[in-house]
């Protein structure tokens, strides 16, 4: 989906400001849909083996906590390695600037050289940039090592997982926690409307078609109901 921006002076300040928060779309969307799926799962594969709709709400909700807290505390574990990485990096590329600055210039001047710069501009470019340690870093840190330009935060990308995986897990639950009639035909068009809910949500960051991300998205979860509750099904007494 396309969007188009106002580029007056005060809006385009205001976002290039907002630019260097870091942005948890990625973990909404991923625990989100584990959680539909994963939750889901086990409720297909019980309803398909036959058995009682309590053990349903107690595997359910044991996968929420367990299974959510396990998903939350991977992506801390790996964003946090992500940011030490980052500050290694940081630390190696000040002590090359404070011991090797004219190696340091060259880098500099060559990655510019490659974004389009030539001749004077070039040069005053590179002095310019140079002046601040800051700016210099962070473009060593894109162009020379291929990182991005905003430092990740562990623990709000761990919440952000935890939180998505808990709202979509817990949608599969509710019919069978009131104990409503058909529990599980209802189950089965929530979690679905689940799916297609998100995919429609992600495609607001893509050029795709919202009904294309949608059905999509739709067609992933409800492949994999699918084979848990087929599995389930083998054990059907």
């Amino acid at each position: 989906m396309v969007h188009y921006k106002d580029h007056s002076p005060e809006e385009v300040a205001q976002r290039l400001a907002e630019r260097r928060h870091s942005t948890y779309l990625k973990d909404l969307i991923y625990g989100g849909i584990d959680g539909a799926v994963t939750t889901f799962a086990i409720v297909a594969g019980v309803e398909g083996a036959g058995l009682s709709h309590n053990i349903i709400v107690a595997l359910g909700i044991a996968n929420i906590l367990a299974d959510g807290f396990s998903m939350a505390a991977s992506n801390y574990s790996g964003t946090k390695a992500e940011l030490d990485d980052r500050k290694r990096i940081i630390q190696i590329e000040e002590q090359q600037i404070e011991n090797h600055r004219e190696g340091e210039l060259e880098e500099l001047r060559q990655i510019l050289a490659l974004r389009g710069l030539k001749g004077d501009l070039l040069d005053q470019a590179t002095v310019e940039i140079s002046k601040d340690k800051t700016s210099w870093i962070d473009l060593m840190l894109t162009d020379e090592y291929g990182l991005s330009r905003d430092e990740p935060y562990p623990k709000r990308a761990a919440l952000a997982t935890f939180g998505a995986f808990l709202a979509a897990g817990s949608i599969p639950l509710v019919p069978f926690i009131f104990g409503l009639t058909a529990a599980f035909q209802i189950s089965v068009f929530a979690t679905l409307l689940t799916f297609f809910l998100i995919g429609a949500l992600k495609s607001w960051w893509s050029l795709a078609a919202w009904w294309w991300s949608a059905s999509e998205t739709l067609l992933i979860g409800a492949t994999a109901a699918l084979i848990a509750y087929s599995v389930g099904g083998l054990f059907h007494p």
